[in-house]
């Protein structure tokens, strides 16, 4: 609510305060306006300077009177819109909370429920049926900067073939293969020519046999499945070429699977008919009867062949079966790393050479200079000197 003075008392203190001072205005001047038979109390002497003090005090307290008026409807404007932000911001801070926690239990939830379902590791065989883990080994050839060592690898192919190769095969290895890692090509060919292989068919459509050549296999032992199957009581040798991949552990598992036999089954331990103890081996009972005995053959280059001798042979002949690209691999790997390795030194140098001004310059402001109005002027062009 604004207060404001009537017009006529802002005229009258206008007037008086005009007024130079030397002047007297009496009531007579101004009879025409006041009919009534009495002086203007406002402009009466004695009381001039009382009603300009109670005039500049109704003024103040009008003014003052407004501004809280104004002051306290804006306070109230004020506070009923920090009502309102204050209930907008406490609902969309509750929004932003909840839908990250929403978003959370849900993933939370899904997870839980998936692993539920199918993370949870179900054991197909108890401890006992699944055997006794392997003995790790420190094999020098599995480290990163070691490659095969070649007269194990004969070795281990010399007990392979007086030892493993009546039952088992290695049907993913071509004499070819062993030409620089076992023998001399020479002896491949000879190797190879001991066995016959069958021909493309003739005219008269008949197959005739031939002696092997490098391009050729190593062949199996056995005509078919079936026909191993026979010879060994139902079990089925498995192929070697891939044996230290396609079983958990490797070469631990493999060493230790042929030094593994004892003497006795142990006390308690029940052992199928026509099967052998052996506690690395899944359920215990293997087909495979020991086969590796000290001296069973006779190196070459005059190692004794004791059984760990022989196990650890062959283990590494056929880890080389799996991976006969290992040594080139590495080899290769080397010859990458240190190609890269300058490649990456003057990559960085490059860079440091190609980026060194962008992140050692400065920039700096010259202001222009301010010339003063002589140098403004224009400069005569006769050294200063006038016409006469």
């Amino acid at each position: 609510m604004h207060l404001t003075a009537f017009p006529q008392e802002e005229v009258a203190i206008g007037q008086l305060l005009e007024t130079p001072p030397q002047t007297v205005t009496t009531a007579a001047d101004l009879s025409p306006r006041f009919p009534i038979d009495r002086p203007c109390p406002l402009l009466s002497a004695p009381s001039r300077p009382h009603i300009i003090m109670l005039a500049r005090s109704a003024l103040r307290t009008a003014r003052t009177a407004g501004a809280a008026a104004r002051n306290a409807a804006s306070k109230t404007t004020s506070r009923s819109a920090s009502t309102s932000s204050s209930a907008e911001g406490a609902g969309s801070a509750w929004k932003h909370n909840a839908l990250p926690a929403g978003a959370t239990a849900f993933a939370v939830g899904s997870i839980a429920w998936y692993w539920h379902l199918y993370g949870r590791n179900v054991d197909a065989m108890t401890p006992a049926e699944e055997g006794l883990h392997p003995t790790p080994y420190p094999w020098e050839h599995t480290k990163w900067n070691k490659t095969f060592d070649h007269a194990a690898l004969r070795r281990g192919f010399l007990v392979y073939r007086e030892v493993c190769a009546s039952c088992h095969s290695i049907s993913r290895v071509p004499y070819r293969a062993l030409v620089g890692k076992l023998m001399t090509v020479d002896e491949a060919k000879a190797l190879a020519e001991e066995n016959e292989y069958d021909t493309e068919p003739n005219d008269q459509g008949e197959i005739e046999k031939r002696p092997g050549k490098l391009s050729d296999y190593m062949p199996a032992p056995y005509k078919n499945d079936e026909a191993a199957r026979a010879a060994n009581n139902g079990a089925l040798p498995p192929d070697l070429s891939l044996m230290v991949k396609a079983r958990h552990g490797g070469c631990d598992y493999i060493f230790n699977l042929l030094t593994g036999y004892p003497e006795e089954p142990p006390a308690g331990a029940v052992v199928p008919e026509g099967l052998n103890f052996n506690p690395y081996f899944p359920g215990t009972g293997i087909a495979m009867a020991r086969v590796l005995y000290d001296d069973l053959v006779e190196y070459d280059d005059g190692t004794k062949a004791s059984t760990s001798q022989m196990a650890k042979d062959v283990v590494e002949f056929l880890n080389w079966t799996a991976e006969p690209e290992m040594d080139d691999r590495k080899k290769m790997g080397w010859k990458v790393l240190a190609v890269t390795s300058v490649l990456f030194a003057i990559s960085v140098w490059v860079k440091r050479y190609k980026w060194a001004p962008l992140k050692t310059r400065k920039l700096m402001y010259n202001p222009p200079q301010q010339k003063s109005i002589l140098d403004q002027l224009p400069k005569p062009h006769n050294n200063g000197k006038t016409n006469q």
